[in-house]
């Protein structure tokens, strides 16, 4: 359990610091945070407690979609917008191409390992991945389908507000999934083995 938690704080925290570097390469960012920093243009909140709010909204549409929260669930809300608005406050923001880049492939990289981290501890979706399940499980319409109607959605919004769509948004469309099929076997925590039935005496 300690192990499982400490990979559920770290991967987390590291998600969020990942987040943070594709947001200071500023070559554009995923959905999700491009929706957060429309919002925070438009509001002068911190992106990274934009995200923490946008979390919170979003689990709130658990309710009629009649889905339960664990653990990670609330940890999700509070560390990764935490450690992003953390992490953006010391990041430079420069302005050579190569550092952009550099920035933001490593960005990707870390949210993919700390998704591995986080997902493999086995203590529940985050709120935007809840999402997508619930509405899967409450209509019946699949993933893929679920999820490109509300990421496609908060992308298009945050662009309006002032989010910042550019390379880095196709970047971590096409990176994100491949890279997390490679670090969640690698950083996940092993089921414990089940104990195989003793049988009953007569």
């Amino acid at each position: 359990m300690t192990r499982r938690i400490l990979h559920l704080v770290v991967g987390l925290v590291l998600y969020g610091t990942g987040c943070a570097l594709t947001v200071a390469a500023g070559l554009g960012v995923d959905p999700w945070t491009v929706f957060a920093e429309g919002l925070s243009r438009v509001t002068g909140v911190g992106v990274g407690w934009i995200t923490n709010i946008v979390g919170l909204g979003v689990l709130l549409l658990w309710v009629p979609l009649r889905q339960k929260p664990g653990v990670g669930t609330i940890a999700n809300i509070l560390l990764v917008g935490t450690s992003m608005q953390i992490a953006l406050g010391v990041l430079p923001r420069p302005d050579q191409l190569w550092m952009q880049a550099a920035m933001l492939v490593a960005g990707v990289v870390l949210v993919a390992a700390a998704s591995g981290l986080y997902i493999g501890a086995r203590f529940g979706p985050g709120p935007r991945d809840g999402l997508m399940t619930g509405l899967h499980g409450r209509f019946g319409w699949p993933i893929w389908a679920c999820r490109l109607v509300v990421e496609g959605s908060v992308l298009a919004l945050g662009w309006l507000l002032g989010g910042t769509v550019g390379i880095g948004t196709v970047v971590f469309a096409l990176g994100i999934g491949p890279l997390v099929h490679v670090a969640l076997p690698l950083l996940a925590i092993p089921e414990p083995a089940r104990r195989p039935r003793r049988p009953a005496r007569v």
